[in-house]
């Protein structure tokens, strides 16, 4: 009998689905992406999705083109007469422009999300948003996952004697607050000052980090500028050592070598971005596991909040 669902993967996250497909011990849909010499491209399955729930895997990291991808897919489903359609955006791109932070400033969150829902999408499912609220810019079912689930059973693997979680900018303090009482240990912040985008001023510590071994948690590094100063600013400050998690490797521009320059003796992401500018201080752990079992319980009409860990 033919399964009811199929899993078909964007440009931009092969690597993934294919994990994906293989946790769910299942073949990956075929797809067949053409690209015109102008840069232009168009999507077609290669197989019949008629009646049949389609989930499509595409984080949406710059360029433009993986969202694009992505939008096309879902159109090209909704008119071969896919039963519904699931949009798998384990990172989601312009999830920054959250709000109007200044005058004359569009909301590119909300904007993406309007886009998925006219192209046609039926549910989405994504992890770790900028910003939890950000599911109210859906019209639709947002399942929302966590990298905790990846993350914490690795924290609590490395068995450090005086751990302290951190949090390299007080915006994070409520994720980090809940890794801190998961973990039964103490949490430190910082407060730092930006005067411009990827650009840090001064920052300060609150709290006592001498002799911790301290965890810096965030949901995306971007150019690191961040974390390794908060890092740097650790150590000088007496901490023993410092790691730090974060859910998306953006890594842009100088990060690979800001990280490999830092004090910090490991940074530890999900595989939601590829992340091919190797850096030795650079782990990933794969969230393919987390992502198939939620797409199982989908099909299967059960609840997802089992999974979740905080």
């Amino acid at each position: 009998m033919q399964q009811n669902f199929i899993v078909f993967s964007g440009t931009a996250t092969q690597y993934l689905t294919s994990r994906i497909c293989a946790s769910l011990d299942v073949p990956q849909g075929k797809i067949n992406i053409t690209k015109f010499a102008d840069g232009e491209f168009s999507v077609s399955y290669e197989e019949s999705i008629r009646g049949r729930d389609v989930f499509l895997v595409q984080s949406t990291f710059p360029p433009t083109d993986n969202l694009m991808e992505l939008l096309l897919m879902i159109d090209a489903a909704k008119r071969a007469s896919a039963r519904t359609i699931n949009a798998v955006i384990p990172y989601f791109g312009w999830a920054r422009q959250d709000r109007k932070d200044k005058p004359r400033v569009a909301i590119g969150a909300k904007l993406v999300a309007d886009m998925l829902s006219v192209a046609g999408v039926n549910r989405v499912i994504t992890m770790d948003l900028h910003a939890d609220q950000e599911q109210g810019f859906f019209n639709v079912p947002v399942d929302h996952l966590y990298a905790s689930s990846v993350l914490l059973p690795y924290v609590e693997s490395l068995h450090l004697e005086n751990l302290v979680i951190a949090t390299p900018d007080v915006g994070g303090s409520k994720r980090a607050s809940a890794y801190s009482k998961y973990l039964g240990c103490p949490l430190v912040l910082c407060n730092k000052v930006r005067p411009r985008p990827n650009e840090v001023g001064s920052m300060q510590i609150i709290g006592d980090v001498t002799n911790a071994d301290v965890v810096l948690v965030d949901d995306m590094v971007d150019t690191a500028g961040t974390i390794t100063k908060a890092a740097d600013l650790m150590m000088e400050s007496g901490a023993r050592s410092v790691r730090a998690i974060a859910s998306h490797c953006v890594m842009s521009g100088p990060a690979s070598d800001r990280v490999q320059a830092s004090q910090l003796s490991e940074l530890v992401f999900t595989d939601s971005i590829p992340y091919s500018n190797r850096c030795a201080k650079v782990k990933q752990l794969t969230i393919a596991d987390l992502i198939a079992e939620t797409i199982r319980r989908v099909e299967d009409n059960q609840s997802i909040s089992s999974q979740y860990l905080l």
